[in-house]
């Protein structure tokens, strides 16, 4: 069965090329601009895992992996934090709030493909 990735990025371009990246290698993708509506679409569309940018206008994706982790129909679902994010503490403080997996902006497709296949439930 075709797994389904969700794409939580505000940033047009790296949305286009995650979704691109994603779908030539099979995988269905649901693709997210607004952080708002994350948790809304991801309970319609019970994503296989959801790729987070962190750092989204209007609202912090560590708070959306926070919420995400404590609803039941979500907490299973595993999360890769992609963000420009890499200060000291950073990688510590998002795993603290649920990510299962981190990445730095600017991400490299090989490294982005084995995290996200690692992070894959099979």
């Amino acid at each position: 069965m075709t797994k389904r990735i969700m794409v939580v990025e505000d940033n047009d371009l790296n949305r286009k090329l995650f979704c691109d990246v994603l779908q030539a290698q099979g995988f269905e993708v649901e693709p997210i601009a607004d952080g708002h509506e994350v948790l809304d679409k991801a309970r319609i569309a019970v994503p296989d895992l959801i790729i987070m940018d962190i750092q989204l206008a209007g609202v912090s994706g560590v708070d959306l992996i926070e919420a995400a982790k404590k609803d039941p129909a979500l907490r299973e679902i595993p999360v890769l934090a992609v963000t420009a994010f890499a200060a000291k503490g950073d990688e510590e403080r998002i795993r603290e709030a649920g990510a299962t997996g981190y990445l730095s902006k600017p991400v490299s497709i090989i490294p982005f493909m084995n995290a996200v296949k690692d992070l894959l439930p099979n």
